[in-house]
């Protein structure tokens, strides 16, 4: 009994102190090396596991969802593969000290250990989705005024591509990012209509999809790109629009749950408290 309450505490003190290194160097910035270093040096006989467990098309997958993520932490599929893993075995191991202290069956421990295991493996993912909807909003919330500084820039003269260095030079966030690497591409010597098609794999947004549709069209017919920014910004101002018009409608459906739950009981308290004391007074005479 000793033996095994000496392995739980082991356990749970490795899990909790990999488990608190994990999510310091995610959530501090400015420390991707040590963060990187780290990781290295726990993740050194996982990943080599991880690349057997990835077929291409689960990395197409797993890679494409890193990039809508804005590839958080420069990590790539074997990365997040190992992470899920190193997941999964914290959490076989969690059930398996909890069993030892709780006393648990059998069958209690095998239910613990897949639903820990379960949630160590989906936890990168529910990470990976939160990032991918919060610089997905960022960057519909942002288009707009993006496109309209990029319209009055070539409308002032400013070839494409000068109209973009400015929307970098005065713009920042996730778009504003990824315009500056499309800018590099072309440097490069990469095609536009590759360039392009990177930019849409990497934000994953329709609006954008849409955006970027127009100015190949546009280059490839020859129409004027001001009057095309123009129109798209005028679509994506309408949408965004809508969008709002949209939450402010399922704002008063969100209110209910919280007044039932919450306000409504309170106040039959309140108002009802005193009759049924008098009540049970009354009664009781």
């Amino acid at each position: 009994m000793i033996i095994v309450f000496g392995l739980s505490i082991l356990a749970y003190f490795f899990c909790f102190s990999f488990l608190g290194a994990l999510l310091a160097g995610a959530f501090e910035k400015g420390r991707a090396a040590e963060i990187r270093a780290t990781a290295d040096r726990i993740q050194t006989g996982v990943i080599s596991v991880g690349e057997r467990f990835v077929t291409p098309r689960i990395g197409w997958r797993l890679k494409k969802r890193l990039l809508e993520a804005g590839q958080p932490r420069d990590y790539d599929v074997e990365d997040l593969v190992s992470l899920k893993i190193i997941g999964t075995i914290i959490g076989l191991l969690l059930s398996v000290a909890t069993a030892a202290l709780a006393h648990f069956t059998l069958s209690q421990m095998l239910i613990m250990a897949l639903i820990l295991a379960g949630a160590g493996f989906a936890l990168p993912d529910a990470w990976l989705a939160r990032l991918t909807d919060r610089r997905k909003k960022e960057i519909a919330r942002s288009l707009p005024d993006i496109l309209d500084m990029l319209t009055i820039s070539v409308e002032a003269g400013l070839g494409f591509d000068a109209a973009v260095n400015r929307v970098v030079k005065n713009h920042k966030g996730p778009l504003a990012q990824e315009f500056y690497r499309w800018l590099q591409e072309i440097k490069l010597g990469i095609a536009r209509k590759e360039a392009w098609r990177g930019l849409g794999e990497r934000v994953g947004l329709a609006e954008v999809n849409s955006f970027i549709l127009a100015v190949l069209q546009a280059d490839t017919f020859g129409v004027g790109i001001g009057k095309v920014l123009r129109i798209q910004s005028e679509e994506l101002r309408v949408k965004r629009r809508q969008r709002a018009e949209e939450a402010a409608m399922k704002t008063p459906v969100k209110v209910v749950f919280p007044l039932v739950l919450c306000i409504f009981p309170a106040l039959m308290i309140v108002i009802l408290g005193p009759a049924g004391l008098k009540i049970l007074r009354t009664l009781s005479f």
